[in-house]
């Protein structure tokens, strides 16, 4: 049986040139990684508004997107009159007053989330949206509910970015 004994110079000679490529690519991959999305932020939310006697901001601001709370049919404290159109219009309008405080517009609008306790009312209630917003939509959902507050019959949550 014939052994070879490499003395550890030898051994060490082939193990650190290993290594330093380990460890290059180990700090390549790291550095891609923090440069492969340069416009990741680290925004911390700003909370804006108040829900008056209600626990809720009435947005929230994370860089350059605006959360909103849900928005329905009130004005002037009180829940309009005339059903599901008359509903839906001032719910898009609260979401444009609370936009336009804030420095956005409707085209910045992204993403609606619409509840309907009657889902009956949807067309009605998109003939409203159409006419209240414009191409390019945002995307958007909708769903049937039980019950809204103050028995509205809709509620609208929009998300917009710059």
């Amino acid at each position: 049986m014939i052994t070879s004994h490499k003395s550890p110079a030898t051994k060490l000679g082939k193990i650190l040139p290993t290594a330093a490529l380990a460890l290059g690519l180990a700090f390549s991959a790291q550095a891609a990684t923090a440069t492969a999305n340069p416009t990741l932020s680290q925004s911390k939310p700003v909370f804006l508004g108040d829900g008056g006697d209600y626990p809720f901001s009435s947005a929230v601001r994370v860089g350059d997107t605006l959360y909103m709370s849900g928005q329905i049919g009130f004005k002037d404290g009180k829940l309009v009159e005339g059903g599901i159109k008359a509903e839906a219009k001032q719910s898009l309008d609260n979401i444009n007053g609370v936009l336009l405080q804030y420095g956005y517009q409707k085209s910045d609008l992204v993403k609606c989330m619409a509840m309907l306790t009657d889902m009956g009312d949807f067309d009605d209630f998109n003939e409203v949206y159409k006419a209240e917003l414009s191409k390019p939509y945002p995307v958007r959902s909708a769903f049937g509910v039980a019950d809204l507050a103050a028995n509205a019959s809709v509620e609208i949550e929009c998300i917009a970015a710059k």
